[in-house]
């Protein structure tokens, strides 16, 4: 060997063989190998069958008989199993990349491994997020649902309260209701919410007393105020005038101070001081002692809360709130679901209604939890169909808009699930469509359904896709073929999701639901025969079985009465019939 040359390194591939019988060199002689490779050979000896001494590997394999060192090992196909699972492998089984904290939500498309996450325990335990929230997207019946659902089960055996504000099929009233949750119907005939009832912020203010307390007041005030202007833009379609959100805060100023304690005010009693004008209400319309100015200034306002009492709304806002939201019930949906599709005036109202009230719940709760009277609880609030609530009103962008900002300070995360960007085109003006595509913008997981592959490009230019992402998710949007039986079999990318968190690359997953999970969120309940429509049939069943018995039992006794006669005598050749 020449000075300065590399120095040859003999891999020991027939080792326990005499030196020089398998050559001098070989294919491997002189490869580049770790640092603790690169020593000069040992001088020549006479060979020995010794075993090599244990602690001797290097990094590149074992010497000696039955060992042998090569240049690299591929990485074999890991995966990932419980101890009782492969109990006979441990501990020689090796993890996977796929993230392990929160909510198992389903396999690893390709390599079958575990796959957990959820907003909460991302953004609290993983740090992988820093905005707790979540926005869904996807063509219908591919199973979007279905995994909010599975996460919304999952934090709530970790003690987070899933919120439904506002359930408009309903998808989610059975799974609150198997949890031991509050399921609250709201609609004509069925159920109201009082937009001046105080509720949980009223309560755990009186409860807190004091400074915090007054201010936790305050902040009722304002909600209650911004709940009654919402109600009266929809019922007018535009927004009040400032002045007239002067007259409103004066007169709720003067309900509060005037209504006996435990009994919260209603909208007959905002317009009956409307009418009655005291000073306080008078000196914020500068009637200057004139009954005329007064009414100028009043009458409009007036006639919108006249609106709202005898128009659509009055049913569900102008009376005592049906339900109120148990503050300690381990998860709430608000069933809006019985509000006819076409009724937008109602579904809007409902929906700012059961958003205020929830959110005011959730509000009160941290308040307890900071003055020390209450553990601290974490929320989850659920908004399917995004769309349908962002076209019924504007009011619920900004709503929501302020959620998607405000959601770390508020203790809550939150799930937004809709079909396509192209939902937030249809909106009416362009600050409400910009609002609505940054929900996107600043979800802290963005996953996907099957979507087209034009959907799936214009979404890469907003989240960062890449070409075999999608490609992988717009191919779970074709149908069946069509020489599939049609026997319940599924479109190819139902129960398929793509998990994208920030520039990571997606994460495809399959989610494979439990019976009971089957049982509790079926969304096509209308395509199936219910339990009621089974008890139908088989009662109608059960008549049609005793209507032939009773017939034949009457033509028995038709045909045994020809045999007797009108005096009851037994006729000739009767053997022996009687009445």
């Amino acid at each position: 060997m020449t000075a300065g040359a590399h120095p040859t390194r003999m891999l020991d591939l027939a080792a326990g063989w005499p030196a020089g019988t398998a050559g001098t060199t070989t294919a491997l002689t002189g490869l580049v190998g770790d640092p603790d490779d690169q020593a000069p050979p040992a001088p020549k000896r006479k060979p020995t069958r010794s075993v090599a001494p244990a602690g001797s590997r290097s990094t590149r394999g074992w010497p000696g008989p039955g060992g042998g060192r090569v240049g690299y090992l591929d990485a074999p196909t890991m995966w990932r199993a419980t101890t009782v699972q492969a109990c006979g492998l441990w501990p020689f089984s090796a993890g996977s990349g796929a993230p392990m904290s929160g909510v198992p939500i389903g396999q690893h498309l390709f390599t079958g491994a575990t796959v957990c996450g959820d907003p909460i325990s991302w953004f609290t335990r993983a740090r992988y997020i820093s905005n707790p929230s979540l926005f869904m997207l996807g063509m219908p019946g591919l199973g979007k649902s279905t995994l909010i659902n599975r996460m919304a089960v999952g934090l709530a055996a970790t003690g987070v309260v899933p919120l439904v504000l506002g359930d408009l099929k309903p998808d989610y009233a059975d799974t609150v209701r198997a949890l031991g949750g509050q399921v609250i119907p709201i609609g004509r005939g069925v159920g109201g919410i009082n937009v001046l009832d105080p509720g949980a912020m009223g309560l755990a203010a009186e409860r807190i007393g004091g400074r915090a307390g007054k201010a936790l007041a305050a902040e009722t005030h304002g909600r209650v105020l911004n709940m009654v202007a919402a109600l009266l833009t929809i019922v007018r379609g535009r927004a009040l005038d400032d002045h007239e959100q002067s007259v409103l805060s004066a007169c709720l100023r003067h309900l509060r101070e005037h209504t006996p304690p435990g009994r919260p005010p209603l909208l007959p009693d905002l317009l009956r001081v409307l009418e009655e004008g005291p000073d306080r209400v008078r000196a914020v319309t500068l009637d200057r002692g004139q009954e005329t100015r007064y009414r100028d200034a009043v009458d409009p306002l007036h006639r919108s809360l006249l609106g709202i009492l005898d128009g659509a709304l009055g049913d569900t806002f102008g009376a005592a709130t049906s339900t109120r939201i148990d503050p300690d019930a381990p998860a709430v949906c608000i069933d809006i679901s019985r509000i006819g599709e076409a009724d937008t005036q109602l579904t809007a109202a409902a929906m700012l209604a059961a958003w205020s009230d929830g959110l005011g719940t959730v509000a009160a709760a941290h308040a307890l939890a900071d003055a020390g009277l209450a553990p601290r609880r974490w929320f989850f609030t659920i908004l399917d169909e995004l769309w349908r609530p962002l076209r019924a009103a504007s009011g619920i962008v900004d709503r929501i808009d302020a959620l998607t900002r405000l959601n770390r300070s508020l203790g809550l995360g939150d799930a937004k699930i809709t079909h396509t960007l192209k939902d937030a085109d249809a909106l009416g003006t362009d600050a409400d469509r910009a609002k609505a595509r940054g929900f996107v913008e600043r979800a802290g997981i963005v996953a996907c359904a099957g979507l087209p592959a034009a959907e799936m490009e214009e979404l890469g230019r907003v989240i960062g896709l890449s070409r075999r992402e999608i490609d992988l998710v717009s191919s779970w949007s074709s149908p069946p073929g069509w020489a599939s039986t049609g026997a319940n079999e599924e479109p190819p990318g139902r129960g398929r999701f793509l998990i994208k968190v920030g520039g990571r690359p997606g994460i495809p997953i399959r989610v494979s639901i439990t019976d009971t999970e089957r049982r509790l969120h079926d969304t096509n309940q209308r395509w199936t025969q219910n339990r009621y429509a089974a008890e139908q049939a088989a009662e109608r069943a059960a008549a049609r079985t005793a209507a032939f018995e009773a017939e034949a039992e009457l033509g028995n006794l038709v045909t045994r009465s020809e045999f007797a006669s009108p005096a009851g005598e037994p006729a000739t050749g009767d053997p022996g019939w009687t009445r």
